[in-house]
């Protein structure tokens, strides 16, 4: 009895469409699935940019106090401050609300510091006197990073994409390697054993890294391409740069003075002010 009512039923809902499909064409039936797909897809917005960035490093720090003590210590040779660095990156973003935009990526700093050769007349205190021919000391950064924007006005949208000038502010945080490499007769310091080790390896360090900005897009007219711009203020330093002998000691490289009684060991803080320019484009889907 129940499969005799079910088509029944069946029967009876075909019978009341059959006029609704009566008057309507093939091509009317599909322009009417086609717009409902349409009505039910969402556009969302993405953008791909690489970029250059300048960082002025603020002056007093305690690599720079490092430098200007261990020039003390050559004859005829010298470390200079580091004070600027550059950097290139690449980040992937989304717009994912009205007016907020979510970016992850990269960036690789160019290396800081000197490399000279020659011949160098090392006097390390507390140590025999002796020659190099490599006077080292470099630093490389790179890091990963992730960001928010907010656009004050003129945000890009899914379907215009950008047409005009766009503000924004937003931040970032990022996770950074450093690998600081030294002369090898640098008579650095076994935290273990408080004397120095007769060799160097890389001193390395990792730390997190905070950044706020404002910038804005402009669009080139061109191919959907935009240029961008930022300045702002970048936190980042690295204060465990060190490496581990054999006997897992550590080994750092310090400033000549004490605090409290301790070990000052080098931070390389790159904290300051850094600007981007960067050539970005937008893409829907």
């Amino acid at each position: 009895m129940r499969s005799v009512m079910a088509t029944i039923a069946v029967l009876l809902l075909l019978v009341g469409s059959a006029p609704v499909f009566a008057g309507q064409t093939e091509r009317d039936i599909v322009d009417r699935f086609l717009a409902r797909s349409q009505k039910k897809h969402t556009h969302h917005l993405s953008w791909v940019a690489g970029n250059f960035g300048l960082n002025r490093i603020n002056r007093q720090n305690d690599y720079n106090a490092f430098a200007s003590y261990q020039s003390s210590n050559f004859d005829n040779g010298s470390l200079e401050w580091v004070g600027e660095a550059t950097s290139f990156g690449l980040d992937f973003g989304l717009v994912f609300a009205r007016k907020i935009g979510w970016s992850i990526g990269g960036e690789y700093w160019l290396k800081m510091g000197e490399n000279k050769t020659g011949s160098f007349h090392y006097n390390p205190p507390g140590g025999a006197a002796v020659t190099i021919s490599n006077l080292k000391s470099e630093i490389q950064v790179w890091g990963v990073t992730t960001g928010l924007q907010y656009y004050v006005f003129n945000r890009p949208t899914a379907t215009e994409q950008l047409t005009k000038l766009a503000v924004r502010i937003g931040g970032s945080v990022g996770y950074y390697q450093v690998t600081w490499d030294l002369w090898p007769e640098y008579q650095n310091l076994n935290l273990a054993t408080d004397t120095s080790e007769t060799t160097n390896i890389a001193f390395k360090g990792s730390a997190p890294g905070f950044m706020v900005n404002i910038g804005g897009d402009y669009p080139l007219q061109w191919n959907g391409m935009v240029i961008g711009a930022d300045i702002g203020y970048m936190m980042l330093n690295f204060k465990n740069v060190s490496w581990y002998n054999s006997q897992d000691e550590e080994v750092v490289a310090t400033v000549d003075s004490t605090s409290d009684g301790r070990v000052d060991r080098v931070d390389l803080d790159m904290s300051g002010v850094k600007g981007r320019i960067e050539i970005k484009r937008f893409f829907s889907w």
